[in-house]
């Protein structure tokens, strides 16, 4: 195990699955403490489980990220068990790919809450503390479709566009605190992330996409710079993109 987070400690939201597990484990590698949190508490245990086997330490909050209550717990969960929260990991979030003639208020309203309405729940309730202690580390999981608007993902591209501008201007507003803010903008990765919301098993399986532990070696990248400098967004790809 490494100790470039040695002291550290890390809140990672949609942590059962996908590039939320490759982080977890990714950061436990470099000594961080784990305040993990998502839905379902089989699969959380698993995960945990996985790090303590490997010399790390773990808490478990299971709950909706969508809700208010589940990040007051997380953020007092990390207070209790570990007396902090230096790293704030916003990764939960949904995909739904649909045109826009096809997309109810109900779909808008799952996207919006599931991608923005938890980045903010999660980073409203970590910042003070961060404030107080005049240090830490808030990334967004955000996505390529942040960066350039695709047909097909009209509402799932606004959300990832809101968390880039969030994290835009968290970084003017925290830092003068100590706070690094900074966002990931992945292209498609290999995970549960939207299955039968556009996408299917087979499909994710025959894609040259990218592998969630692609995207945990960036979030590592950002949670363990120096403490003069910052990672403000990286921009993500395959290399079996076409250059047409």
């Amino acid at each position: 195990m490494g100790t470039k987070l040695a002291g550290k400690v890390a809140l990672i939201t949609g942590a059962s699955a996908g590039i939320g597990h490759a982080s977890a484990l990714a950061l436990a590698g470099e000594g961080a403490q784990l305040v993990l949190t998502a839905r379902r508490q089989e699969r959380l245990s698993e995960l945990a489980a996985q790090v303590r086997a490997a010399g790390g330490e773990a808490t478990l909050v299971a709950g909706d990220a969508r809700e208010e209550d589940t990040a007051r717990r997380a953020v007092a969960a990390a207070k209790e068990s570990f007396g902090r929260l230096d790293i704030l990991i916003n990764n939960a979030g949904m995909g739904n790919y649909k045109n826009l003639v096809d997309t109810s208020a109900e779909d808008y309203d799952e996207l919006m809450d599931t991608n923005v309405r938890s980045t903010f729940l999660f980073s409203r309730h970590a910042a003070p503390g961060m404030i107080e202690q005049g240090s830490g580390t808030i990334l967004m999981i955000s996505s390529m479709a942040g960066i350039y608007g695709f047909a097909g993902e009209a509402v799932y591209c606004m959300t990832k566009f809101a968390q880039v501008g969030f994290a835009q201007a968290l970084d003017k507003e925290l830092r003068p605190h100590g706070i690094k803010v900074g966002v990931i903008c992945p292209g498609g990765v290999k995970t549960e992330f939207g299955l039968g919301k556009g996408r299917t098993v087979e499909s994710v399986a025959a894609s040259d996409m990218l592998e969630p532990e692609d995207v945990a070696g960036a979030v590592l990248l950002a949670c363990t710079q120096s403490d003069r400098s910052r990672i403000i967004q990286v921009q993500m790809r395959t290399m079996a993109e076409s250059l047409a």
